[in-house]
């Protein structure tokens, strides 16, 4: 079997992801996806506009969106604060970075017309299904190699005109020049 990499870069952290997939299988199932949503896509806009009428139809597909919008904003600040959370604590990000990411998913499929695409993204919005994708998804990734640091080195300087330093802006009047103390 063939493993995939994918190299991560997550603020100062960085690793290597390893998932099983061969080559081939990753642009068939992805050639896949992207002939068979739009064609689902297509026949539950003709089935539900022939039971509802096309302006209803339409209706729904506005209110999806933004309804999906408001949640996805609500949801994914709280995302944010559990993952400012974690990185206090030390603990591991996995889970709310992986929480964030499916709801910005969620928020994109809602913003996507269509019923197929509107359903999934709600059901991303839901806290319980989030943590399975998440069980799923853990369970088949494979972390090889990840390292934390505080950042790159500084690079020394090469050129010797340069003087690295601080410095203090003295005023004049603190310093007493340009006084003679006679008034």
């Amino acid at each position: 079997m063939e493993t995939g990499v994918i190299s991560t870069y997550v603020g100062v952290s960085g690793g290597q992801v390893h998932l099983p997939a061969g080559r081939w299988g990753n642009i068939m199932w992805l050639f896949l996806l992207f002939v068979a949503v739009p064609l689902i896509e297509i026949a539950l806009f003709i089935k539900v506009g022939g039971l509802i009428g096309l302006w209803p139809t339409l209706a729904i597909v506005v209110i999806t969106a933004f309804t999906g919008t408001l949640l996805m904003r609500t949801q994914g600040a709280n995302a944010l604060m559990r993952l400012r959370q974690s990185m206090e604590r030390l603990e591991d990000p996995s889970e709310p970075l992986a929480d964030g990411a499916m709801i910005i998913f969620a928020g994109a499929l809602l913003l996507t017309p269509g019923f197929f695409t509107d359903t999934i993204g709600l059901l991303l919005l839901l806290p319980p299904v989030r943590k399975a994708v998440f069980r799923y998804m853990k369970a088949r990734v494979h972390v090889r190699s990840f390292t934390v640091s505080s950042g790159p080195a500084p690079e020394p300087f090469e050129n010797d005109d340069i003087i690295d330093a601080d410095y203090e802006e003295i005023h004049p009047a603190r310093r007493g020049i340009g006084h003679s103390g006679r008034h």
